[in-house]
Formats: C-alpha cells, structure tokens, sequence
C-alpha cells in the first residue's frame, strides 16, 4: 500500500511540474502582452474603435486572439487588463474565452494533429467562435460588470459613461480610462497614480490634483526610460499575483488527475451523449495547454467520436483546472459558474449535432 501511494505521490508530482513548465511560458507571454497594452496603446483610441453593437463587439474581442497567440494561462492577464482599461465585457470575455483557439499557434497544432480530418480542425475554430461570441453578447445584458468582479478588479475598472464619438472621446478632458491601481510611494508631493508615470511629461501630482494626459497623436505611446521601467515593474507584480494562482491550480489539477480512475472515463466514451460528457470531464480535469491539446485528443480518436474529440477541444481552452484558478483573479466564484455552464451547454449542443449528423 505504501509503495502505491508513493507511486501516485510521485506521479501528481511530475504532472504538476509538467503543467508548471507548460505553462509558464504563456503566462509570461501574457503578462508581456498584457503590459504592452498598459504602456503602449492609447486605450481611448482602442477603445473608440471597438464596435458598439454588443454582438459585434464580442466577434471582434473573440478575432482579437489570433493577433495575440496566448493560450489559456496567457489570455487571463491580457484579458483582465482589457477590463481595466474600460474595453466593453462582451469584447473582454469574448477574447478571454476564444484566444486559446482562435490564434495561428493553436490552429497549426491542431492541423498537424488532425491532418487527416480537417473538419476536426474547421469545426473546432468555428465552434470555439461561436461559443465565445455568444456568450460575450449573453453578458452584454449585464451593464455594470462589477459586482461580477474582483474587488480589485472591480475598483480598476473606469466608472460608465455616456458613449461618445471617436473625435469627442479623444478630446474629453478626463483622466486615461488606462488605471493599474497601483500608487508609487515616495514621491515628491505625495502618492503618484502608476498611470500618470506612463505620460512622457509626468509631474508629481498634489493632494485633490488628478491625472491629465496628453493627447497622443497615434495610438501607440512614445517609449521613455521611466514608462520601461514602470512597465516591468507592473509585469514583476502581475506575474507574481497570477503566478502563485497558477501554482494552486496546476497543484489541484495533478492531484485530482491522479486520482481520478481513468478507465471510469474511458468506458463511457463509446454513446453520441455519454462520449461528450465525458470528454467535457476529462478537459477540465487534464488541463492540457491549448497548444498541445490537439496532441491529446488525437491519441482517443480511435475509440472516441468525432463530436467528443470536438468537445474535448472545445471546451478545454476555456475551462480547465487552472484556467479557471486563474479566472478567479478576475471574476467571483458566480460569475465562472455562469460562464462554465454556458459554454458547457454550447459546446454540448453543437458536438452533439456533430455526432448526429456526422457519425
């Protein structure tokens, strides 16, 4: 008994550090793009042209992946900063569910897995579109988004208002919606505002005094010595908070992997019904990165139907153990379940239809 339990010990333990070394690498891709957008995106301008209708908003934050390759560890930290920077939800959560899928990393995988059905492949980014788009539009109902979020996020996040035009967004007389939360302490004059430092021409700010930013011509930033360093500073502090969520959820994602029989899986995979839940269990568990995941399920393709396999790749980038460790920097534990549930039932329905109509 005690070797056996050694051997699982053992074994949750190389699954762990196997997540971890996975992962770390788009974590900090993540990260990186997630400070870029702090530093060097006019956020009012991106923001200015986002389209309003909510449908199309949440297509266009779901599109927005395949020009940032992260996967499933890496969206999360660009997602949130998209909030913080005052980007709609639909936009935000679009992306947050549709990049690990939606980027040429991830499509590439997945063709090279699945050369030999390419409906695998087709399906899986259409499937993955629609589902975030959907669910993007479904939270557009809700018009404040903060009682859904993080209290830290939440506080982040510019307060609504009226919608304005290009031209007058970029005259407004307010502060950038471009907010970290974070003070530099020290400073002559009192606390200074971390956005404020990003302006090239910034001044300590007096106790009542708000932050005024110049209005830039472009909407990229011009690069300083002072807003690099701000910049690493803030990535250093949003990779140690995202990181140590990360640890947790690659721990739990190893234990349960380990210890979850899985012939108990297997032997369900052979109906239409029972093949997809099953494969929508075995996602959330394995918590295999997006970019390798195709790998995965191409090893059940023998025994497993086509639609389960969808499901498996489907539902997996948006929703696995450490995926959803992560989610909860950004979101409370409601929001998630709210989330998880749709995109299972999406992703139910539309594999189900595969299995029916494809065999």
């Amino acid at each position: 008994m005690q070797p056996a339990l050694t051997n699982q010990l053992n074994n949750a333990f190389t699954l762990f550090l196997s997540l971890l070394v996975e992962a770390i690498p788009f974590l900090l891709l993540g990260v990186l793009f997630s400070g870029l957008l702090l530093g060097f995106i006019d956020d009012r301008k991106l923001i200015a042209r986002i389209p309003r209708n909510p449908l199309l908003g949440a297509l266009a934050g779901s599109l927005i992946g395949f020009l940032f390759p992260v996967c499933e560890c890496g969206n999360v930290p660009v997602a949130r900063r998209l909030l913080m920077q005052g980007v709609p939800a639909p936009v935000a959560i679009g992306f947050l569910l549709a990049a690990p899928t939606i980027n040429p990393v991830v499509i590439w995988a997945t063709w090279t897995a699945f050369r030999d059905q390419p409906e695998i492949v087709v399906l899986r980014v259409v499937f993955s579109l629609v589902t975030a788009t959907i669910i993007g539009w479904v939270f557009s109902a809700q018009k404040d988004l903060r009682p859904l979020l993080q209290p830290s996020v939440a506080r982040a996040i510019p307060l609504p208002k009226p919608e304005l035009s290009e031209k007058e967004l970029l005259k407004a007389e307010t502060p950038s919606l471009l907010q970290s939360g974070t003070f530099m302490l020290g400073m002559p004059g009192g606390t200074v505002p971390i956005e404020s430092l990003l302006q090239d021409n910034w001044k300590p700010l007096q106790t009542g005094q708000t932050a005024k930013s110049s209005k830039p011509s472009s909407m990229f930033h011009r690069v300083s010595k002072e807003r690099l360093r701000l910049l690493l500073d803030t990535m250093v502090q949003e990779l140690r908070e995202l990181g140590g969520v990360l640890v947790i959820g690659s721990a739990i994602a190893a234990i349960i992997q380990v210890g979850t029989p899985r012939e108990l899986i297997l032997n369900l995979g052979q109906g239409p019904v029972s093949s997809i839940l099953a494969m929508l269990l075995l996602a959330a568990l394995v918590s295999i990165c997006s970019t390798v995941d195709a790998f995965f399920a191409l090893s059940f393709a023998a025994t497993f139907t086509s639609g389960s396999l969808l499901a498996f790749l489907v539902f997996g980038p948006m929703f696995d153990l450490k995926g959803i460790g992560l989610m909860l920097s950004i979101f409370r534990g409601r929001a998630i379940i709210y989330l998880m549930v749709l995109a299972a039932q999406l992703t139910f329905l539309m594999t189900l239809a595969v299995n029916l109509y494809l065999g």
